[in-house]
Order: C-alpha cells, then structure tokens, then sequence
C-alpha cells in the first residue's frame, strides 16, 4: 500500500491551495477516505471525510473554507482549501476513514500572516 499526498506549501492567510493524494493498493473506489493534519506539538486531526457513498463530512474548523472530493478512475482524492489560516499550518495525511495504520509521509502546509 503506498498514500502519495502532494500539493502543499508556503501560502499567505487568505491563499489557497489544492492537495492530492495518489493510493495504490487500495481503491478509493471501495473506501471511505480522509485528509487528516497534524500540526507541531498537536495530535493528528481528521479534517474530511468522503465515503463510499458520496457522503462528505468536516471538521467545524475546515467548514465552508475546505472540499474534499475524489476521482475514482484516477484513484485520487483531493482537497480544495480555500481562505487559509496561519493555524491551517500542518502537515496533512490522506488515509482511508477509518485510518489504517499506514500513514504516507504527508505534505506539509505553511500558511503565513
């Protein structure tokens, strides 16, 4: 199984930016999967959810500014992140949801005041 998150870096507050998430050895296509973060000094954080059903859920912090969404022929998930915080700062993992306890290497986001 490998997870390959990419798409982050350094944005200014108000920015956005796109992340994406590669899988193989597993299908999102039978999957419910997840963005989570992990910032420094805190523990990792399930930011969105989709399911197999199309199902979309949110963290309160990430609601109406994040989108995740999932193209199964390409068997990638996204997330679309719009009006970035400096506490968006993280690193963030794509897994499926539940996790399993693989966890790719990430792909870090600095939001910048």
């Amino acid at each position: 199984v490998q997870l390959q998150a990419s798409g982050g870096g350094l944005v200014l507050a108000g920015g956005s930016l796109r992340l994406s998430c590669v899988a193989s050895g597993i299908f999102f296509s039978s999957n419910s999967a997840g963005w989570y973060r992990q910032a420094p000094g805190k523990q990792r954080e399930l930011v969105a959810q989709i399911r197999t059903s199309g199902g979309i859920r949110y963290a309160d912090s990430v609601k109406a500014r994040f989108a995740i969404s999932r193209d199964v022929a390409k068997n990638t998930v996204y997330l679309q992140m719009n009006g970035l915080k400096p506490e968006d700062t993280a690193v963030y993992y794509c897994n499926k949801w539940p996790p399993m306890d693989y966890w790719g290497k990430g792909t870090l986001v600095t939001v910048s005041s």
